[in-house]
């Protein structure tokens, strides 16, 4: 079990992203939310399965077609029993 925290950067809103992510998340059982900060990013946390979570994670290094993914900062957290996956 792990838990990760993202900050996606680029052309990530508008494009579908969170919703996107929250379905990919949910049908691995992926824990979690996604929401657009005001500066223009995506943050993000996943908790679940050490491959779920590293495959939604590396599916954020590209994302939608519309989005222009430019950075990616991911850091390690300790896993809050989180299952559900929401979007703000």
């Amino acid at each position: 079990m792990k838990r990760v925290r993202l900050y996606i950067s680029g052309h990530v809103q508008g494009v579908f992203f969170r919703a996107e992510c929250a379905r990919r998340a949910r049908d691995r059982r992926i824990g979690g939310f996604a929401r657009n900060l005001a500066d223009g990013r995506v943050e993000a946390a996943f908790e679940g399965e050490d491959t779920a979570v590293d495959a939604l994670v590396d599916w954020c290094r590209e994302g939608t077609s519309g989005a222009d993914v430019e950075r990616l900062e991911v850091m390690g957290e300790d896993p809050v029993g989180e299952t559900e996956f929401r979007v703000r």
